[in-house]
């Protein structure tokens, strides 16, 4: 289970514009805890107020947490990305999970990771 004590900068995967999405739902609620947000989505440019980055490559290498709310297929992708980049503060919405995704995370030694728990509730 990841700490969130020190989380300070999280990036969104999985970002949305669309009110009814968890992409949206995640992003305001974190905003409103105030959690410096950062996007993710190839979809847009910006979301309330805050530049979209296209790609996890493109995040400040200083990111605390990566949080994904995008199906499990495109999220190992996304993750195998991240990871390459530095980031190791992985944490899987409810239903972006797979056993694939997890025996992937499982397998990397180095990274702090979570997965069915939901990020609202927790924070």
């Amino acid at each position: 289970m990841i700490s969130l004590e020190n989380v300070k900068k999280v990036a969104l995967v999985g970002a949305s514009g669309n009110k009814s999405k968890f992409g949206y739902k995640i992003l305001k609620d974190l905003m409103h805890k105030n959690f410096e947000m950062y996007p993710v989505s190839p979809n847009y440019e910006e979301l309330e107020g805050l530049k979209v980055f296209k790609d996890v490559s493109e995040l400040p290498k200083d990111t605390d947490l990566i949080v994904f709310v995008v199906p499990a297929k495109i999220g190992i992708e996304v993750a195998k990305k991240a990871y390459e980049n530095g980031h190791r503060n992985l944490w899987f919405q409810p239903g972006a999970e797979s056993k694939e995704l997890e025996t992937y995370i499982k397998s990397l030694k180095d990274v702090n990771y979570s997965f069915i728990n939901c990020i609202m509730v927790e924070t």
